[in-house]
């Protein structure tokens, strides 16, 4: 039993811990792409610790399919949902950091319009 309730202290501590970390992220990034990438990469792995520590706990095969559920649709929509928002705010115009060193391979359409 103390076991137990170890590993889902822990699941639960860490996916804390990385929510914590996408708040940090989001206030201490330069730019929104690097904001982007922090907030989807770590909410992501933060929801799906919480749900996999919820599932442990409450052992119920209800509650478990639910959680695999939830981390299943939010391992296939954030990554995805965060990339088309990056590609939006890319093909508007909004500018990378200056400190950057990656180049763009692709050109901006609204930059060519100018």
């Amino acid at each position: 039993m103390v076991l137990d309730e170890l590993f889902i202290a822990a699941l639960i501590l860490i996916g804390s811990f990385f929510g914590f970390s996408a708040a940090l992220g989001l206030l201490r990034m330069p730019d929104f792409y690097t904001r982007m990438s922090t907030s989807g990469k770590a909410a992501t792995l933060c929801c799906g610790l919480l749900l996999a520590g919820v599932a442990t706990l409450f052992q119920d095969a209800q509650v478990t399919a639910r959680a695999v559920a939830a981390i299943l649709f939010l391992l296939l929509t954030v990554p995805i949902g965060v990339h088309m928002i990056a590609r939006a705010a890319f093909r508007v115009g909004t500018p990378m950091w200056r400190g950057s060193f990656v180049k763009p391979r692709f050109k901006n359409p609204k930059k060519e319009l100018q």
